[in-house]
């Protein structure tokens, strides 16, 4: 009775809202930033959130929603285009597809290499959005019955599912999940006030370090600069070939793989920790296996294009299951997304689906629309798209940097922001190089602060039941809720340490000598000395806990990884490293060489303000690294500095100022607004 009664007038409340000309201008707007962010192979949905996020604050929610959903729902589809034009994976989530998807594109196939994964991804997008609808109908009643140890229970299970399922090596996960829980507890404590990590010497620190930073440091950095150390295009030919229709025969022929592909997808996603780093093997396995002729896959079988990408989209709609009823991200996508949806002044959580069931269901509506204008304008825009992937990395590069210095300055209006996204990039760059899970610390990093409250909230109300009798206390700890959850959390972890080496989250990375990675886990392993000895100072017992806590933990997962290093060989996959061979190795650009132009864009703003150093950068850059001629050098130069004015001008921001506006009256866009 409670369906017709509440369920289903904010079912059709959602869809009403979500149909408003304004909602479907900002749906469109977000499909077409995660098509133009899924062509860059490695920034995902992770790096498009992360750049949108600053420009979401004061937002209509609803339109905050259909923005962030519509980027977020159209990357598993848009990063198609790489994997199969090019062979290299889009993101994560597109792995396998270019087993079979490369070799179709490489006889002149990659039409219907391509039609057959949108065809695919519409369907899993639109399934996973039907199971999402119905999970939310029978979840409802079912959350009512948590409270806060079980919801504190449940964030600790998918803490320990995201540190083991997060890659090869389950104790670098768990090193990586505390490094981010640490990370969220810098500044000052919730309850007592307490600083952490930091002091006011550095104001900046005070207030701790921004999602929008950690997100585009830790993911969007590290891909770019990679990229730009590559010189080269995405792809070398954007000939697409013929067979659109037959692709999308070939995937209506196979419907039924699709829809099994699906379902897994969409049971993935729902565990938190798994997501788009295993998802398409696990699916393209199955595929495998039930085919009875194996002899095509990997040099060009349909089926095995059809069925990773049917599941790569399906796993959002599952990955929204604990994020929008638990508070519990599925996927670094959906840490960032939690972020956002605070930003729009609504918490994930029990009390979403129970006190604002209709932005829940508006969340579910602009998932399923999404997904369908995202697999029409991609077939649309595959001609212009294929020519896009052509153009050399290192025109574009300049431009990305332009955006991410923005963007990241928008989260305080302070230096301190550029300096931080820096700091931060650079510690991305190190965790994607030696292979540690930049998930991992991404999710620890969003669930840190949740963490620490339902902890602290939980301890209080548990200390006063211990007084009034034990037995109540025993009770409200050890409800039957809490007692599941622990057994499956073990279960989990037992099971994820005999899988884990199979998670190749990073992709495969080759081993290096131990010199570089134990440096690495040496400086990693110092760090949490540090932050142990800096909680266990402070005074106030409920601040003091928690990051005494996670230090001891991650202590602990660096000494036994530090025991493992000594005593294995160079060939242990401990001592991955990028750098050892592959195409980081053999890039023609050193990598301190080309971190070096953004940190020349972000001294040069603090010194003469963002406009100035812009124009400086981008002309230098473009004359220099990319060898432009004079004339496309200016020409890009103004359409970049026209591009970032308009934006700004549109949205109301600023400009980040430097030590030049501090004694010269610039007019805008040289000063401020």
């Amino acid at each position: 009775m409670d369906i017709f009664t509440s369920a289903l007038p904010a079912l059709l409340d959602a869809f009403s809202m979500i149909l408003q000309p304004q909602q479907i201008m900002f749906l469109i707007t977000g499909v077409l930033l995660g098509l133009s962010v899924g062509v860059f192979p490695g920034l995902g949905g992770i790096a498009g959130l992360s750049l949108v996020l600053p420009f979401i604050y004061g937002m209509d929610p609803v339109s905050g929603l259909s923005l962030m959903v519509g980027l977020v729902a159209v990357v598993p589809t848009s990063d198609t285009f790489t994997s199969v034009l090019m062979g290299i994976p889009g993101s994560s989530a597109s792995q396998a597809t270019v087993l079979d998807g490369f070799p179709l594109a490489k006889k002149g196939e990659a039409a219907r290499a391509l039609s057959a994964a949108f065809a695919s991804s519409l369907f899993g997008g639109l399934l996973g959005a039907g199971f999402l609808t119905f999970f939310i109908l029978i979840a409802r009643p079912i959350v009512l019955a948590f409270g806060l140890p079980e919801m504190l229970m449940i964030t600790m299970l998918g803490l320990s599912m995201v540190a083991i399922l997060a890659g090869r090596i389950p104790f670098k996960g768990v090193a990586a999940a505390c490094m981010g829980l640490l990370v969220g507890t810098i500044g000052e404590a919730d309850a007592g006030g307490s600083l952490r990590m930091a002091t006011y010497n550095i104001p900046y620190l005070t207030d701790g370090l921004d999602l929008v930073i950690i997100g585009m440091g830790i993911f969007a950095i590290p891909e770019i600069i990679s990229l730009l150390r590559q010189d080269r295009a995405i792809a070398q030919d954007g000939k697409l070939g013929s067979g659109w229709l037959q692709g999308v025969r070939d995937w209506w022929e196979n419907i039924w793989l699709s829809i099994r592909c699906s379902l897994i997808g969409v049971t993935v996603g729902v565990i938190p920790g798994l997501g788009g780093s295993v998802v398409d093997w696990i699916a393209y396995g199955h595929t495998v296996q039930t085919t009875t002729d194996k002899s095509g896959f990997g040099s060009g079988e349909i089926r095995g294009v059809i069925g990773p990408e049917s599941s790569n989209n399906a796993k959002e709609g599952g990955g929204l299951v604990p994020t929008l009823i638990f508070g519990i991200p599925g996927s670094g996508s959906m840490a960032i997304f939690l972020g956002g949806m605070a930003l729009l002044g609504y918490e994930a959580g029990p009390q979403l689906i129970t006190n604002n069931l209709a932005i829940t269901y508006t969340t579910v509506w602009s998932l399923a629309l999404a997904n369908v204008v995202g697999a029409g304008l991609c077939i649309a825009l595959s001609p212009a798209i294929a020519r896009l992937t052509t153009i050399s990395f290192t025109l574009l590069a300049p431009f990305v940097f332009m955006m991410i210095t923005f963007a990241a300055f928008q989260s305080r209006q302070s230096l301190g922001d550029l300096v931080a996204l820096f700091a931060v990039g650079l510690l991305g760059i190190l965790l994607r190089r030696f292979d540690w899970s930049r998930p991992a610390f991404l999710i620890g990093f969003v669930l840190s602060n949740q963490a620490e409250n339902y902890s602290f909230q939980a301890f209080q109300i548990a200390r006063h039941k211990f007084r009034i009798g034990t037995g109540i206390g025993l009770e409200y700890i050890f409800s039957p809720i809490v007692l599941v959850l622990i057994v499956i959390t073990v279960v989990s972890i037992v099971v994820g340490i005999r899988q884990a080496k199979s998670i190749m989250s990073e992709g495969d990375v080759p081993v290096g000598r131990k010199r570089a990675p134990m440096i690495f886990l040496i400086c990693v392993t110092v760090y949490f000395v540090i932050s142990y000895f800096n909680a266990a100072a402070i005074t106030i017992q409920t601040d003091r806990i928690f990051p005494v806590t996670i230090s001891f933990v991650a202590i602990v997962a660096c000494l036994a990884l530090i025991i493992r290093m000594i005593r294995a060989p160079e060939t242990d996959i401990v001592f991955a490293d990028r750098e050892a061979s592959g195409e980081d190795a053999d890039a023609p650009h050193g990598f301190w060489r080309t971190m070096a132009w953004f940190a020349t864009l972000l001294v040069l703003s603090s010194l003469f303000g963002f406009i100035i150093a812009l124009a400086v950068f981008l002309v230098t850059f473009l004359r220099v690294r990319a060898q432009c001629s004079w004339l496309k050098t200016l020409i890009l130069t103004v359409s970049g500095i026209a591009l970032i004015s308009f934006m700004a001008g549109a949205l109301h921001r600023d400009f980040p100022p430097g030590l030049l506006q501090a004694f010269v009256q610039l007019p805008w866009p040289l000063g401020g607004i």
